[in-house]
């Protein structure tokens, strides 16, 4: 089957992408589970020598592959530019990472009966890794997966978001420039419901899955293989009595953290919670702020809030802001969803959200922020923890005591002090905790979920080798 993409913005028909059948799914889980052996027996500078054509590859096409995002994801291009530029940051981290898959001596001579004993160990790739990616960083996600899966010697089966599949393709055709085995590799557009075998087939690995909570579903049918899961949520952001830098710069920082690219981030800022003497000087900066936001055209290089990745998805959005409004919300700044372009849903502040409507209990995942104030530090800690997620939190505090109050005490996957939880750095560990998921991304700590312990025990004399 062809399915014609089509411009986010104009409608207009971009490309053709011809999708796997359960036939061709079939060949490639077949092709890659035959791929093992060679792909385990590539040296890492070969390995690196992929990652590096890549590179190399992105890096040559930075402006297309900007374009690219901005046109069938609808991201602002500017921000399009940035995920490139991220994008080379992991292709990088994995390159190096590619040669450092490095064992240890043991010494397992404890007592008589192992007397000159030694233990090796080394690291080798699990085996087939089966990854499946969201629609919001078409590229760099991708290679959050993909780029480490190499670098341990994993075959490897992706499937790229359905209303995103085209920088997944060209990271495709440039792997095919190099000399890999057969079935190395396979890029595997489909819709979601042809997706199970990627899940559930006894021949895969591993599983690396970010999207929704579907994951835990996903999770459940995967049987014995290793399963990665970063699974969103509704990130806080504290603000505490000193903050610890000026309210302008705050201000400038939440909104970019809750606002870029539609807010359509797992750890866009969705709750700011705010000491209660920095609350009124710290809203009037966001109102203006947030009204000021220009939205529209995402090649418009000024466009910071562009159209949601579907109608559905910004109809459903509005649907929640009018019910919190509903049930006594303050709407601060209510965005409109135009008439005209029904994915594109203007930047809205509410204040007070009462904490059990789905706005503030569920991942808003677009253009809104949620405002409520706190009596203290201990009282915002806890109102950050009143979440079923916990992917990452923002802090601003001018207090050592506090920062590090924040980093015991806030049950998420990492803790910004002193900027929002958007920070991303592409060599940290990032993932979450209860319902936001399992394992840790980034190509230093991704391939420790790609790749297994395996030991040598030399066992002296007996052994024969002394």
């Amino acid at each position: 089957m062809i399915v014609t993409m089509r411009d986010a913005w104009t409608g207009e028909a971009i490309a053709e992408v011809a999708q796997a059948d359960p036939v061709s799914i079939e060949r490639a889980i077949s092709a890659a589970d035959a791929a093992r052996a060679a792909m385990a027996a590539l040296p890492g500078w070969r390995r690196r020598e992929v990652l590096e054509h890549l590179l190399v590859r992105v890096r040559e096409n930075a402006e297309s592959l900007a374009q690219t995002i901005c046109s069938e994801g609808g991201k602002p291009i500017t921000a399009a530019r940035i995920e490139v530029a991220r994008a080379q940051a992991t292709l990088r981290e994995a390159a190096a990472e590619a040669g450092r898959l490095d064992g240890t001596v043991l010494d397992l001579d404890r007592d008589a009966a192992t007397r000159g004993w030694r233990g090796l160990t080394k690291r080798v790739p699990v085996g087939v890794a089966s990854l499946i990616t969201p629609f919001n960083f078409p590229l760099n996600l991708v290679l959050h997966k993909l780029a480490p899966a190499l670098a341990a010697g994993c075959p490897v089966l992706l499937k790229p978001a359905p209303a995103t599949p085209l920088t997944a393709l060209k990271l495709g055709a440039w792997l095919a420039e190099c000399d890999l085995p057969d079935g190395a590799f396979a890029i595997l557009p489909c819709a979601n419901e042809h997706a199970a075998p990627l899940v559930e087939d006894e021949r895969i690995a591993v599983l690396s899955f970010t999207g929704g909570l579907i994951g835990w579903d996903l999770k459940s049918k995967a049987g014995k293989k290793r399963v990665v899961l970063e699974l969103g949520g509704n990130a806080a952001c504290i603000v505490d009595a000193e903050p610890g830098v000026d309210l302008d710069h705050l201000a400038a920082r939440i909104v970019a953290g809750a606002y870029a690219q539609a807010g359509q981030s797992c750890i866009s800022v969705q709750r700011l919670i705010v000491h209660g003497d920095v609350l009124p000087a710290l809203r009037d900066r966001l109102v203006a702020a947030v009204r000021a936001l220009p939205h529209g055209d995402p090649r418009d290089e000024r466009t910071v809030i562009g159209p949601m990745i579907s109608a559905a998805a910004a109809a459903k959005l509005d649907g929640w802001i009018d019910d919190a409004i509903s049930a006594g919300a303050r709407a601060l700044v209510r965005g409109a969803r135009s008439t005209e372009r029904p994915a594109l849903l203007g930047a809205s502040l509410l204040e007070n959200v009462p904490t059990h409507r789905p706005l503030y209990r569920e991942e808003a995942f677009g253009p809104v922020l949620l405002l409520e104030a706190a009596d203290d530090f201990e009282q915002a800690i806890a109102r950050a923890n009143d979440s079923r997620f916990g992917l990452q939190c923002g802090v601003f505090t001018a207090s050592h005591a506090n920062a590090l109050r924040a980093w015991d005490a806030l049950d998420v996957g990492g803790v910004v002090i002193g900027d929002v939880p958007t920070v991303r750095v592409d060599r940290m560990p990032y993932g979450g905790v209860k319902d936001s998921g399992l394992g840790r991304e980034g190509p230093r700590w991704a391939l420790d979920d790609f790749s297994a312990t395996k030991l040598l025990v030399l066992t002296g004399a007996r052994g024969g080798c002394a």
